[in-house]
């Protein structure tokens, strides 16, 4: 019987690839509401009009998505205004943010670095991979390069095939 032919190359080496974009697996649906409607004149919050909005809005429309609430003009607006939009808006939605849609993304992706594992990647080469179906926020490869630092022998940015050297120790 013929023994397995080994990659040796591959199989010895300290290079370690992660792809930032597969820790956000979610294809949760992540839904806007700006609120400015729900104002009087888009900048003032009358309490019994405010109510009177959030009775009428129909909150089934974000059912099981992550919901993203903000107003898009200057208004001031209290802090008992934002939790009744949740009580409202928590009953249908999977969760609900007082940020805007790309401000949603970026804490999703810092929620799965916090509980990655960076640990496994002692003394290793590992390449932040650049490139992906999925964009990754720059302030996540910031984020993920934090928890590599005392952990990692060498950080790379790029592709296998072209990198950029980020940090070695």
């Amino acid at each position: 019987m013929a023994e397995p032919i080994i990659n040796k190359v591959k199989a010895n080496t300290k290079l370690v690839t992660i792809d930032l974009a597969k820790l956000f697996h979610d294809d949760t649906p992540i839904a806007e509401l700006d609120i400015k409607d729900f104002l009087h004149m888009g900048l003032l919050l009358k309490e019994n009009d405010f109510r009177e909005y959030l009775k009428k809005h129909e909150w089934s429309q974000y059912e099981g998505q992550y919901l993203s609430v903000f107003c898009s003009t200057d208004a001031i607006i209290a802090p008992w205004g934002w939790m009744l939009i949740t009580t409202h808006a928590n009953q249908f939605a999977k969760e609900v943010f007082h940020l805007t849609k790309k401000e949603v993304i970026h804490e999703l992706f810092r929620r799965r670095v916090e509980a990655f594992n960076w640990g496994e990647y002692q003394d290793k080469f590992v390449l932040l991979k650049g490139c992906g179906d999925i964009h990754v926020p720059d302030s996540i490869y910031l984020l993920a390069t934090n928890k590599l630092l005392g952990t990692a022998k060498k950080i790379m940015y790029g592709e296998a095939c072209s990198f950029v050297p980020v940090s070695s120790r």
